[in-house]
């Protein structure tokens, strides 16, 4: 699980990245990230919609996988940015480790987190 300190609290920040951030998009997953200059590291959140996925073991699991990525790669992260990973298809539930991984890290790519 990603540490607390890295990950974001309440919904009033994420109103701010919602409104503000670059969205980037891929096949399963949207993400939206902004850079923070006033924070010392980074926050990460996950977001899994109902209509993703009723069931609540679902989209815990879902979350919960796709925290684990981004535990792996937030080392290799330059810089300080907001991140909001938003799961756009219920496939992320049954895709394989690898295509979930590399799918996070060619979002981050995009948005110019990870060189």
């Amino acid at each position: 699980m990603l540490a607390k300190r890295l990950r974001f609290h309440g919904h009033g920040s994420l109103k701010y990245l919602y409104k503000n951030a670059d969205a980037y998009r891929s096949r399963l997953f949207t993400m939206k990230a902004i850079a923070n200059p006033h924070r010392s590291s980074s926050r990460f959140s996950v977001v899994v919609s109902k209509k993703v996925h009723k069931s609540a073991v679902g989209r815990n699991r879902i979350r919960r996988r796709v925290y684990e990525i981004i535990r792996r790669q937030s080392t290799e992260i330059v810089g300080v940015y907001d991140v909001a990973v938003i799961v756009t298809s219920g496939e992320a539930l049954l895709a394989p480790h690898v295509e979930l991984e590399a799918a996070v890290r060619e979002l981050f790519q995009q948005a110019g987190a990870i060189q």
